[in-house]
Formats: C-alpha cells, structure tokens, sequence
C-alpha cells in the first residue's frame, strides 16, 4: 500500500521559504518518479514538480521555476520541496505524489499539508 506523509507546512510572509518533506512507503520508491501537486483555495489540482527516480531530472512548473527546488534521498524514501521566494499565489494544500504529472496520478498522493502565504 502506497503511503506518503508530508510535513513542513506552515504560514509565511511574502519573501519567505519553507521546506515540505514527504515521507514514502510500500512501493519501491528508487524506482518510482516523485511530484509535487498543489490546491489552491476553491481550484483544483495543480502539478508543481516532479523528480526522476534517480535524482537526474527535475521539471518545474513555470511559475515555480527558479523559486522552488524539489529533491529526493532514495536511502530515507523521502522527497522534499524548497520553497523560496514564497508569494501569495503560493498559498495552497501542497500534495506529495507517487509518478509523475499526469493527473491521473493524484490518486496516490498523501494527506496534503497547508502553506500559507500572508503578510
């Protein structure tokens, strides 16, 4: 059974950063893509980034692109997001996600924690 569990989550001021792990288990996790989804307030599901198994690839979102760092430890199974540079646009339910950016995959994805932007 696929488990994820992300923590970090938090409020920030504009400018700020936090750190978003996602703690993985019952799947071989070296061999699988990991992502990053986020929720909005009253939107739906939107793809942030993902990571190849091995660490080689990362993609990004645009908006996301040069602000946020996604990365993996395939010993601890965890996956993690820095967010940098956070904006108000930012606030969301951030998603950790087994595969990769297509939407199908949001179905094995953790509980979700919050990241609130405010000032």
């Amino acid at each position: 059974e696929v488990q994820l569990e992300e923590s970090g989550g938090g409020l920030v001021q504009p400018g700020g950063s936090l750190r978003l792990d996602c703690a993985a288990s019952g799947f071989p996790f070296n061999e699988s893509m990991m992502s990053w989804f986020r929720q909005p307030p009253g939107k739906g599901f939107e793809w942030v980034s993902s990571i190849t198994p091995l660490g080689l690839n990362k993609y990004y979102e645009e908006s996301v692109r040069f602000r946020f760092t996604i990365s993996r430890d395939n010993v601890k199974t965890t996956v993690s997001l820095q967010l940098n540079s956070l904006q108000i646009e930012d606030t969301a339910t951030y998603y950790c996600v087994k595969g990769g950016k297509d939407m199908v995959n949001i179905k094995s994805r953790g509980r979700g924690i919050q990241v609130t932007v405010s000032s």
